[in-house]
């Protein structure tokens, strides 16, 4: 007979839920190692960025809460996309802060961008704390259909 364990003697999982392997596992992996993030030492913090793609042009979405444009600066060097900025503390605004769980200071987050991207048309729009980066792939690396002569 196998031995009982009591609820209490085993381990719980501390803040993550386990989810059964997704079809998806190598689009997946492609993307976590396509978006690469830098790390600026003990202050830096990392504001998470969604990537997609839709209509042939892929689209990076980083959420910047309680940031402006003037606090975000976007630059293109190579085949690397970086965002970088600093969201300053409540403090600086001379708040006595007794509690604080978001995330402040200086970020880069950097993005090596696929050979097929246009970076002449790259777009950036930033609305409501969200930097929205469209990036085009060339007309040439898109999907065709080829006429077949008979």
């Amino acid at each position: 007979m196998a031995p009982q364990i009591k609820r209490s003697e085993v381990p719980e999982k501390q803040g993550r839920m386990s989810y059964p392997a997704s079809p998806f596992r190598l689009f997946e992996d492609f993307f976590n190692d396509w978006a690469m993030r830098s790390w600026n030492g003990p202050q830096s913090w990392a504001p998470p960025v969604d990537i997609m793609e839709k209509e042939g042009n892929l689209m990076l979405l980083a959420s910047l809460p309680g940031m402006t444009i003037k606090d975000v600066e976007l630059k293109i060097e190579g085949q690397t996309l970086t965002i970088k900025g600093e969201r300053p503390s409540q403090e600086s605004d001379g708040y006595i802060c007794h509690q604080i769980e978001s995330q402040f200071g200086s970020f880069s987050r950097s993005f090596t961008l696929p050979d097929s991207t246009d970076l002449d048309n790259v777009k950036a729009e930033f609305k409501n704390g969200i930097l929205a980066v469209t990036v085009p792939q060339k007309p040439e690396t898109k999907p065709r259909t080829i006429k077949i002569n008979t």
